[in-house]
């Protein structure tokens, strides 16, 4: 039995045209929900933000534990008078000191976690890296995907929005959630004021970081067709190169070449630890010279060693990558 003749309509599209941003946000959401089915990705997921509530419940338990009848004034009660003046010795510092002791705890908690969230970011990237061109070059789709009304720069904000959302889902933003969450709950105005610099300054180093490891990322994916070299050159750059440029003698220009190692260099120098633990040597009143000594060892330890080099190397890094992208993003 024959089909039914099927009509062909030739009349002028009327639903509206959803835009330039709409094609750009498919490719985002679609790489993104390919990376989040794996339970990988939904496990560094899980870490990421619980992170951020680790941000938020340290906050937390900073601000109530100094307010008048909090939890750690309920212990120093119960523990007796010698227990209840430390504490309010403790409540005076920081009401005295707000610039140095909050400043300072926040800067150190924001410092740590800048360490997670860039090794959750490069293993989260390690998924991503052979999505985003190594794929499209292997299966001869991008000439597809760069014909009209598609562009090379559609396809470009789609690809480096893929990067964005990654950092911004397992770093920036348990970062930022974590800290709204311990302000609202913030007993005094000061845990806002004097926490807000060490924020800026880790959203700053954030940004720095998305630059260098998104311009790697899409460089990498872009230099070869097949998706499991592309993993091991990923692996390479990230793990390799680290791992050479660990030791103390090894020559400048080697460590250079490592992204964790500048990007280390590049947290020193913002994150200012270093001040923040001479500051409260400096400063505060009632510690001893050895616990002076070991703050400012500590500040020592902390300061950033070579600041232009790192920033140095990161950016031929990005313009080596940049040129790599740009060189093969073309059908082929």
């Amino acid at each position: 039995m024959d089909s039914p003749a099927q009509t062909l309509d030739l009349s002028r599209w009327r639903e509206r045209p959803l835009g330039v941003g709409y094609r750009r946000w498919v490719i985002v959401v679609a790489g993104l929900r390919e990376l989040f089915r794996t339970r990988f990705a939904k496990f560094l997921l899980s870490v990421a933000w619980s992170a951020g509530l680790m941000i938020a419940l340290a906050g937390f338990a900073f601000s109530q534990s100094l307010a008048e009848g909090g939890w750690l004034q309920t212990l120093a009660i119960k523990a007796g008078p010698r227990m209840e003046a430390m504490f309010t010795v403790v409540t005076g510092l920081v009401a005295m000191y707000p610039d140095v002791l909050v400043n300072g705890v926040f800067t150190a908690v924001f410092w740590a976690h800048s360490y997670l969230g860039l090794w959750l970011s490069l293993l989260a990237l390690s998924s991503v890296v052979p999505q985003l061109i190594t794929r499209d070059r292997s299966s001869n789709a991008l000439i597809v995907y760069l014909s009209r009304p598609l562009t090379s720069t559609d396809y470009l904000l789609g690809k480096l929005g893929i990067i964005v959302g990654v950092l911004v889902l397992v770093w920036t933003g348990p970062l930022l959630v974590g800290w709204l969450l311990s302000m609202l709950f913030a007993t005094d105005r000061d845990f806002i004021v004097y926490s807000f610099e060490p924020l800026l300054r880790a959203l700053a180093f954030n940004g720095i970081a998305l630059v260098a490891l998104a311009s790697l990322a899409l460089g990498v994916s872009a230099l070869v067709r097949r998706p499991q070299l592309t993993v091991a050159i990923w692996m390479v750059m990230w793990i390799g190169l680290g791992t050479v440029a660990q030791p103390p003698r090894a020559p400048a220009w080697i460590k250079r070449t490592s992204i964790t190692r500048n990007l280390n260099e590049v947290r020193q120098e913002f994150f200012r630890l270093d001040a923040a633990l001479t500051d409260a040597g400096a400063k505060l009143p009632l510690l001893d010279q050895r616990f002076i000594g070991n703050l400012n060892g500590a500040a020592k330890k902390a300061e950033a060693a070579d600041f232009d080099g790192a920033l140095l190397g990161l950016g031929v890094m990005a313009v080596l990558s940049s040129w790599v992208f740009f060189r093969k993003l073309r059908p082929e």
